[in-house]
């Protein structure tokens, strides 16, 4: 009892400190000063004005909404986070990381609040904001992977673009902008990007390593591997640009020749662990007090869990052959 008591008085506390946060953070930015002429507040503005607001700064100072966000942002600049911000960055959430660290926990919180006072016990709260906790970030990854696949889909027409783009005398900056204004997202939104950076300064080089590390794409690191090396050593860009599509061309191929002949074992994987959720289901209905007692017992729905997905990895191990 004294356990329980001690638990709901230090998440009382949580609550609280997480409201007064907001609180002096929202005073903060009604308070706070414009961004200023420091090198933060220009990179700031390069990194949160939208593009109708670039051509001037006066209708960058006009626009109220933004100079709060940016204020907010530095405010929150503790929860700002270097492996976060390249998940935002790959997923491409118009969001800062500390906008997504303050909706988690401040959401989590009124989840925990509602699922409390509706409930009238502490522990379907404590459930509820750690689901609401988790949702995010597997919604985030989720996000990223499913924009890394369509842009997997989209590489070789993006190579086939480039190719008779340079083939026609563009430069290799100038394919760039073609495959960006021709291609749909997610590749445009991400050869936007690069084009970016390089007018800013950065260079070609790194802006494109920059996007492979946000893709993660075996095929896409080998094109931009052989453009660094054509770069550095010289030598007919359409002719590298077209050899290397045909060989990511036949790893696609041989790819998806692969998955159609695992496609059973994989789909056998996924039946047997949801078999027993499935069971434990229609269980729980048919006969609710069968299901209690073996629920009484805590080692046997944990070790049944445990075993699930001990056999769910060794199945997608067996089935993951690289190409």
């Amino acid at each position: 009892m004294t356990f329980a008591l001690f638990l709901t008085f230090g998440l009382a506390i949580l609550v609280v400190v997480l409201i007064v946060l907001t609180g002096v953070g929202l005073l903060v930015v009604l308070r706070g000063t414009g961004p200023g002429n420091s090198v933060t507040g220009r990179l700031q503005t390069y990194a949160y004005v939208p593009e109708k607001l670039k051509a001037g700064r006066v209708e960058y100072r006009a626009d109220r909404l933004l100079q709060l966000r940016l204020r907010a942002n530095r405010f929150l600049s503790i929860f700002v986070s270097r492996q976060l911000n390249d998940q935002l960055t790959s997923a491409n959430w118009p969001i800062t990381t500390s906008e997504f660290a303050v909706i988690r926990l401040f959401g989590s919180g009124l989840v925990f609040l509602l699922g409390w006072l509706l409930s009238g016990s502490i522990l379907p709260g404590i459930g509820l904001f750690l689901i609401a906790y988790i949702s995010p970030g597997i919604w985030l990854r989720r996000s990223i992977l499913q924009r890394r696949r369509r842009f997997e889909r989209q590489l070789v027409d993006v190579l086939v673009l480039m190719t008779g783009a340079v083939r026609a005398g563009y430069s290799l900056l100038q394919a760039l902008s073609v495959v960006r204004d021709e291609i749909g997202p997610p590749a445009s939104e991400e050869f936007t990007r690069v084009t970016r950076e390089v007018e800013l300064g950065r260079s070609l080089s790194d802006a494109l390593n920059a996007m492979s590390q946000r893709m993660e794409n075996d095929d896409l690191q080998l094109v931009v591997t052989s453009i660094n090396i054509n770069q550095q050593v010289g030598g007919n860009m359409a002719t590298m640009l077209e050899a290397v599509t045909d060989t990511i061309r036949e790893r696609q191929r041989l790819f998806g020749e692969i998955r159609a002949q695992t496609s059973q074992q994989r789909f056998t994987g996924l039946f047997l662990t949801l078999l027993p959720v499935i069971v434990a289901g229609v269980l729980l209905v048919i006969n609710p007090q069968y299901m209690s007692t073996l629920f009484d017992i805590a080692c046997i729905p944990i070790g049944a869990l445990v075993g699930v997905i001990i056999g769910n990895i060794f199945v997608n191990r067996m089935v993951d052959i690289k190409v």
